[in-house]
């Protein structure tokens, strides 16, 4: 049995309003398993914020599917580790592909599309062009519901972490790393 994969491309401004609606859905669906309602409730306000400088870079892609974005996800050249904790003064600095890994950041999938290989697809496409601009390794924070992808991805996890929110509110989580080169641990 094959399975279709939806066409991946590069969002544009233009899809900002449903990406957003895709990543508060994604929360609110998927997170009550891993993080309790407090947890989720924040996480769908702090956490699955849309960073328009991905979009502008050129380095977040989504699937579409009948019209409508069912995954997306990215990755970048600059600091900003996450969303969710808040803004810190260094957020926007370049980082330097020899000594600094890229950022993967805000992956979600809606949950009627989960398993059927969207996030390995975002992951593989984020590998590629961060390796093309001289990286050499990929570094993420995760939610809970996000490991087992990154695990399966050749991910590492790095170190247990918790995000505050800028409502107060903690929501574990896990800094996990990979060299861009190295094998995926699960082939596709």
């Amino acid at each position: 049995m094959t399975t279709y994969t939806p066409p991946q491309r590069a969002a544009t401004l233009a899809d900002a309003p449903a990406i957003a609606a895709l990543m508060r859905a994604s929360v609110l669906e998927l997170f009550p398993r891993f993080y309790d309602e407090r947890q989720t409730l924040s996480a769908a306000e702090h956490i699955a914020s849309l960073d328009l400088r991905l979009v502008e870079d050129g380095t977040y892609y989504v699937h579409e599917a009948d019209g409508e974005i069912v995954a997306c996800g990215g990755w970048s050249r600059r600091n900003r580790t996450h969303a969710g904790a808040g803004d810190a003064a260094d957020d926007d600095r370049p980082l330097d592909p020899a000594t600094e890994p890229a950022r993967v950041r805000a992956m979600f999938v809606r949950a009627d599309w989960t398993r059927r290989g969207l996030g390995r697809a975002i992951l593989e496409s984020c590998r590629l062009a961060a390796k093309a601009e001289g990286f050499s390794s990929l570094t993420l924070t995760a939610t809970l519901p996000g490991v087992p992808l990154y695990l399966s991805f050749g991910f590492t996890e790095v170190e247990r972490v918790t995000v505050t929110t800028p409502d107060g509110v903690d929501v574990p989580g896990a800094v996990m790393a990979r060299d861009i080169d190295e094998p995926d641990s699960i082939e596709a």
